[in-house]
């Protein structure tokens, strides 16, 4: 499997530097081929346990990948799509990373505000902006560069739905 996604990949980034929009379709079935036989044949030497037991750790990777094929080959078919996320990983690295070092956001507007730094500066590296000067350019409400989040229309991060609900009327 490792081997059919990373064949998959160089080859969109072959499509990438001959600017190509998309693979070609034939190719893509083949891929898509291949696929389906690797999680046949995991399925194959990875058996569900008899009766109501604990899957292994190998057969529920095996049904996630084959649950979400096109999910996991999305790269594939549409070239905008990353390979891999690291990118949403690294966004949420320093949200999690400030709530290990200080507990956590003292106040809901200190977590809201750090939020919208934290995505318009995220934004603006994704744009090939330098932080630096995105933050300097924000201060000084220079053009041209992304908006900044307190002039966003709605509230970058929203408040948690108020969790003390009706029972009763929800069961109904």
């Amino acid at each position: 499997m490792i081997r059919l996604l990373c064949e998959i990949n160089d080859t969109v980034r072959h499509a990438h530097t001959v600017g190509a929009n998309a693979i070609e379709d034939r190719l893509l079935a083949v891929y898509r081929q291949r696929y389906g036989e690797i999680i046949t044949a995991g399925k194959t030497n990875n058996p569900n346990p008899p009766g109501h037991g604990a899957r292994s750790p190998a057969t529920n990777l095996l049904a996630r990948l084959g649950g979400f094929a096109t999910d996991v080959l999305r790269f594939a078919h549409d070239l905008r799509v990353p390979f891999d996320n690291n990118l949403a990983e690294r966004d949420i690295r320093m949200v999690k990373l400030r709530q290990k070092i200080s507990g956590c956001l003292r106040t809901w507007a200190g977590a809201e505000t750090f939020c919208a730094i934290r995505s318009y500066l995220s934004t603006a590296r994704k744009q090939g902006v330098n932080a630096l000067d995105a933050s300097r350019d924000s201060i000084m409400d220079q053009s041209g560069c992304p908006e900044p989040a307190e002039q966003l229309r709605e509230p970058v991060v929203s408040k948690p739905p108020d969790m003390s609900l009706d029972l009763a009327a929800s069961r109904e």
